[in-house]
Formats: structure tokens, C-alpha cells, sequence
């Protein structure tokens, strides 16, 4: 007897409308339609007002920004002494892993002199992201924490994401009080692991780059952290001559879209440019892989097929490489700084008790990517 026919429901398209547009998701920001003004400055039964609420969220829609300018960056990295005595002259340092990441202790960023700025350009393109400790940038008036960011190069001003009143500079990620759509959230993923490099969709993305504590949960919303220069190293020559001259294209349109669908702003048209794959680095000499799949879109010269295939192996050739990464524990005081050149990293949504989660990152712009000569 033939088998009977079994009909088949078939399931309706997923929008991904509660954890982002497609391939790209964010689950880290809460918007302007989540934002709960008085559970922010006055608390709620569950939580405590907002540590910090002159860095509370704001979201202008009518203020647009012209497109980026080209500028010449200068690298400082480049004039530091290597032996960082004006850095680390009364420090304690503990490294992460033995091939990312340092904590440090014993330094106030906010003290530093111009030559210490120097050497924290080139200490942290060297450890790749380093944690400074018992910090006060979070306490200082937003404008003297934003003169200190801005030695290192011009302030990127985000398109889609909210800043402090007066202050577009700064780029918030904030998840409000009782705020617990991350329930929401993994309904539709099975986590919330997003490698990237910030912006890279800009003609000349971030390179030195500070993320400061607000406020946070007890325990979860730790970052994960990749050395994007030991992935590089970890593949054969051949592989590394293979990708030598290859450029990709990377796109700022999901995450405009992601905002428009959040009921959020777009301050600036979105963009796309194209940069090598390998990227080195002007104070180091290192090369780094240069991919993300927040943000990179296609290979250049590449069939679809052909750019997904290679693309995805070097996403997953990141995102598993456990040995080349470091996890990052916030704690109240915390100051991390990265070098976005060298790195990708994610955060991540593992508590869903309503918490606030609020830090503020600025973000100075670098050189655009540019590829050295493949040495074997």
C-alpha cells in the first residue's frame, strides 16, 4: 500500500522584527519606543534610578548630519615610547590570555599626559583590548571625557543609535530598567552573539576606542573579544597570499533599517565602502583580518556563492578560534579600551531579569583600511 500523502503546513517568512532585520541583529540597544523616561530617573519597584542620567538616551529625528568628510588621521601610536614608562610608570598589569587582553590597575586615564596618550595608543594596539580599573571618565562632565577621546582622532557620530543631550558624539548602549525584552529576543535566535568591528561600513572606521561603565547588571553583559591580527597569523601562507588583494564591500543599510523598524532614528544616509580584507595596522606593522558579518556584505570580483563560502569560513574561522579571544567582566569604574583595527568583538544578552545595562562609548575615527604587501 503506498504511503499516504501528508500535508504539509508550511511556516510563515520570519521578519526577525524582535532581533533584528535578516542576517544582522542587534539585541543590545533599546530605542526610543523602550525607553521609559521616569523608570530611568526616578527607578522602579525592581530597580534604583540610573546611576548617570545626564548619559540617559536622547533621539532627535528632525536632526540630520551631512555625509562623512574624509580627513588625515594621525596615528600617535606612532610616537610612543615603547617601554611606556608615562603609561605604566606606577601600573599593575595582568594579562588576560597570553595572546589578548590586559587588565590594568593603578592608572587614571584622564591624568594622562599627551606622551601617555601616545603609549596607551600602542599599548592597546599591542594587547588589542585592555581594561582599566577604579576609573573616574564615567563622573567627569561628558564634554572632558569627550576632549580626552578626541586626542586620538575625529568623534564618529553614530546614525542610528541615541547620545546624551547636546552631546552626538557619544554612543550609548543602554537596555532600561525592567526593560526584559531579551525574552522577546530569543524567541527567534538561539543567542545573541554579533562579532564585529564597529562602523566599518565607513570610509574610515574607528581605530583607538573607549567603552565606559554607566551602569550594569549583577552578573551578565560581559564582551567577548577577538584578536583579528592572531586570526590572521593562525592561517597557512597560502591561504594568507589567497586573500592578499581581495576587498569586500560593507554596508550600513541593515543596521539604518534595524533602527526604522525599532521606531528609531536615522541621522545620516546610510553608506557602504569597500576595504581589504587584510588590513595593517600603521603602528605595529600587523596585519589583521578585516571582515564582520554585522557589516561586510561581498567580496569584490566574487560570485555569491564564491563570497559566501570564503566569507563564512572566516566568520567562523573568528568566531571559534576561543584560543585567539578574551571575555571581558564589566565592573562599576571600568574603562575599555580597543583598538577597532585589530579586534572584533560582541556582547553579550545572558540576563533577562530587567536590569539596566548602560555604557557609553566614544568612538574617534582612524585612517581608512589600507593593505601592506604580502611578506609570506
Amino acid at each position: 500500500m503506498a504511503p499516504a500523502l501528508v500535508e504539509t503546513t508550511l511556516q510563515e517568512a520570519v521578519d526577525y522584527s524582535k532581533s533584528g532585520t535578516g542576517e544582522y541583529k542587534e539585541a543590545f540597544i533599546g530605542g526610543p519606543k523602550a525607553f521609559r523616561s521616569d523608570a530611568e530617573l526616578k527607578g522602579t519597584g525592581k530597580q534604583p534610578p540610573a546611576k548617570h542620567p545626564n548619559y540617559l538616551p536622547t533621539w532627535d529625528a528632525e536632526k540630520k548630519y551631512p555625509p562623512l568628510e574624509p580627513f588625515e588621521h594621525y596615528e600617535h601610536g606612532k610616537d610612543a615610547n615603547p617601554s611606556f614608562p608615562n603609561l605604566l610608570k606606577n601600573a599593575e598589569v595582568i594579562d588576560l590570555t597570553a595572546n589578548i587582553g590586559a587588565e590594568v590597575h593603578g592608572v587614571q586615564l584622564s591624568k594622562l599626559t599627551d606622551a601617555g596618550k601616545d603609549e596607551l595608543a600602542l599599548f592597546v594596539a599591542q594587547r588589542k583590548v585592555v581594561a582599566f580599573r577604579d576609573q573616574d571618565l564615567a563622573d567627569l562632565p561628558i564634554q572632558d571625557a569627550l576632549n580626552f577621546g578626541g586626542y586620538f582622532g575625529r568623534h564618529h557620530i553614530h546614525p542610528t543609535s541615541g547620545g546624551p543631550s547636546g552631546h552626538p558624539e557619544v554612543h550609548l548602549v543602554h537596555r532600561g530598567a525592567d526593560d526584559t525584552t531579551a525574552r522577546n529576543f530569543f524567541e527567534e535566535r538561539t543567542n545573541s552573539v554579533t562579532w564585529h568591528s564597529d562602523v566599518t561600513y565607513e570610509q574610515q572606521p574607528p581605530g583607538t576606542t573607549f567603552l565606559y561603565l554607566l551602569d550594569g547588571p549583577i552578573a551578565g553583559g560581559d564582551t567577548l573579544f577577538a584578536n583579528q591580527a592572531e586570526a590572521y597569523r593562525r592561517l597557512s601562507p597560502e591561504f594568507q597570499k589567497r586573500l592578499h588583494g581581495l576587498k569586500a564591500s560593507h554596508s550600513g543599510v541593515e543596521q539604518a533599517d534595524n533602527s526604522r523598524n525599532r521606531g528609531g532614528i536615522v541621522r545620516r544616509k546610510p553608506v557602504t565602502h569597500i576595504h581589504p580584507i587584510v588590513r595593517t595596522h600603521p603602528a605595529t606593522g600587523e596585519k589583521a583580518l578585516f571582515v564582520n558579518p554585522q557589516f561586510t556584505r561581498r567580496i569584490i570580483g566574487y560570485k555569491k556563492e564564491e563570497s559566501d563560502f570564503l566569507l563564512k569560513f572566516l566568520y567562523d574561522h573568528i568566531a571559534k578560534g576561543q584560543d585567539f579571544q578574551a571575555r571581558l567582566k564589566w565592573a562599576p569604574g571600568t574603562v575599555v579600551v580597543w583598538d577597532n583595527r585589530v579586534t572584533a568583538h560582541s556582547a553579550l544578552l545572558d540576563w533577562d531579569d530587567g536590569q539596566r545595562r548602560h555604557l557609553a562609548r566614544i568612538t574617534p575615527q582612524a585612517e581608512a583600511p589600507y593593505e601592506t604587501s604580502f611578506e609570506g
